[in-house]
């Protein structure tokens, strides 16, 4: 029998006579160094404090007392989503074979294994074997990754794919991941095609539809994932990342009904129901958006990583249905139920301020609405909340105070709002006042943009230039006046300096674009000729996964 000794393992399991017969499979095993945790929170607390080579997590969490808690699949959720235990800790679900069937399919982080019950020393002695072997095998990629050497690890990944071709798919996908998580999005849609050149694996169809849909490709990416949920209806990620395409697309009731589809299959997620409430509301469902949040805050009150913007959630969605008492009472439970921090101050000023509106207190809501000001500078909360703070401030007249809010977001590039939505939010409140001036500031910073990077290309800092340029577009991606200048200077950097992919993937679009808005632009020609150019000076090959830029005239056959 092999050597465990040195592992180190925590049980989770609330059956006393559960974990005393798992401690002596254990020491049959010569496993000494065993912990128990009787629930999630006790689990979440211990792994906070100290790791462990393997967990033994049961999959029913319940206490027997009517109170449930988490089960396994939500406590894995949390673990991996908060980063609590490490990429190569082995998380081996423990079920009956009645549960087993009906989560399976649904799973949506996989643990390492699964062991059904009853189960033997025999099995368990099997089951180490097998993670520890594949633990092994990946650890080095891991250690990079940890250490910050991700160029170094997609390396390993795929030196890993030849060396050792029974994880050759397990490499690939690593890798594919890691090219997304560095941004070299065209990079990884490659990777994944090259998988599904020789099978088509769900994952390798997801992670492509990904790229598509990064890429702004929406359209391919809606049709891989509806051909993938149709091939494998429980595929749940797929319903997610469809959600999120169709949103881009403006398909907001599509949305909806997507995650409604997966709610059905696998009803626990707790991210899934944030979703589901978020777009019920954007579509007018307030009775939808109400019930996914009560089952967020619902669900959420077990993990020990409860997040106040949930409970502000659901204050809005009770606002809009026009229910004061029960969001005052939101409000109450977020109170006493959570622990004080910024987080939790802002979250409750900004419900509070809610409610005060709602009941035509118009002194008490600026009041409420200037603590949570207050406290937002030391907080971490999402920029939606943010975005939806602002839009509060601004109703209440408190312009110079909602635009701050608005700058700062519009100008922090990972936030994800832009221009256009601000000044679109401005409009909806109908402060056309307030959206004329915003839009005029951002047009002159952006004309004082354009100046620098002129700048810069005169003085010969290509790249600065390009910087520049992307960050005008970053801030008005709808001006087309901007898209001749922002080609021009990264052809210009490309034919200087070098290729470089991802700027050529971007120039490409940006042509693309150009001909579809207009294919007699009298630059088009030029700035394409320039770009195939630059391909044959560097003997660059038309990437498989789209066709190269083509003059107008050819376009119109």
């Amino acid at each position: 029998m092999p050597d465990y000794s040195n592992l180190s393992i925590l049980i989770v399991d609330p059956n006393q006579g559960m974990r005393a017969s798992l401690h002596n499979m254990l020491s049959m095993l010569y496993i000494t160094k065993v912990d128990d945790a009787v629930s999630a929170g006790t689990a979440i607390r211990q792994l906070s404090k100290k790791s462990y080579d393997v967990i033994l997590c049961e999959y029913d969490l319940g206490n027997g007392s009517g109170d449930s808690g988490q089960d396994g699949q939500q406590l894995l959720e949390d673990l991996r989503n908060n980063k609590v235990i490490a990429q190569w800790t082995i998380f081996i679900m423990l079920t009956s074979e009645g549960v087993y069937g009906r989560v399976i399919g649904a799973a949506e982080l996989l643990p390492t294994d699964y062991i059904l019950k009853p189960f033997t020393v025999e099995t368990l002695s099997q089951r180490f074997g097998r993670a520890l072997e594949r633990r092994a095998v990946f650890l080095p990629v891991y250690q990079q990754i940890g250490q910050g050497k991700v160029k170094e690890a997609v390396a390993a990944c795929a030196a890993a794919e030849i060396a050792q071709p029974r994880y050759a798919a397990d490499f690939a996908r690593l890798r594919a991941e890691l090219l997304q998580s560095m941004g070299q999005i065209a990079a990884a849609e490659l990777a994944y095609a090259s998988v599904l050149q020789t099978k088509q694996i769900g994952w390798a169809q997801l992670g492509q539809a990904r790229c598509m849909h990064l890429l702004k490709r929406h359209t391919e990416a809606q049709a891989a994932l509806e051909a993938l949920i149709a091939s494998n209806p429980k595929f749940m990620a797929a319903y997610d990342l469809l959600s999120k395409v169709h949103r881009a697309q403006g398909h907001d009731e599509a949305a909806k009904h997507v995650l409604q589809d997966a709610i059905a299959i696998s009803p626990h997620m707790v991210g899934r129901l944030r979703n589901l409430g978020e777009v019920a509301l954007a579509t007018g469902d307030v009775e939808g958006a109400e019930k996914a949040y009560k089952q967020v805050v619902a669900k959420a009150k077990y993990s020990e990583f409860r997040d106040p913007e949930d409970h502000l959630n659901l204050v809005r969605t009770l606002v809009t249905k026009g229910d004061a008492n029960g969001a005052a009472g939101v409000v109450r439970d977020m109170e006493r139920s959570l622990r004080a921090g910024p987080n939790v101050e802002v979250c409750r000023a900004f419900s509070s301020a809610l409610v005060q509106e709602m009941n035509g207190n118009a002194e008490g809501a600026v009041a409420e609405l200037t603590t949570a000001l207050a406290a937002l500078s030391e907080a971490r909360v999402s920029n939606n909340l943010k975005l939806g703070l602002a839009q509060s401030l601004m109703s209440n007249q408190m312009d110079e105070q909602a635009n701050t809010l608005f700058s700062a977001l519009t100008a922090d590039a990972t936030s994800g709002i832009t221009d256009a939505q601000v000044v679109a939010l401005c409009e909806k409140a109908g402060r056309t006042d307030l959206a004329d001036r915003y839009g005029k500031k951002v047009d002159s910073e952006v004309d004082q943009m354009v100046r620098k990077a002129a700048e810069k290309s005169r003085s010969g800092d290509l790249k600065g230039a390009v910087a520049v340029m992307q960050e005008a577009l970053r801030r008005r991606p709808d001006n087309t006046g901007l898209w001749t200048v922002a080609v021009t200077a990264m052809l210009r950097q490309i034919t200087d300096m070098g290729w470089d992919g991802p700027l050529a993937a971007q120039a490409a679009g940006l042509l693309k674009r150009i001909r579809e808005d207009n294919p007699n632009h009298p630059l088009l020609a030029g700035l394409i000729a320039q770009y195939q150019a630059a391909r044959q000076k560097y003997n660059v090959a038309p990437p498989a996964t789209a066709a190269p830029p083509q003059p107008a005239h050819v376009e119109s056959r």
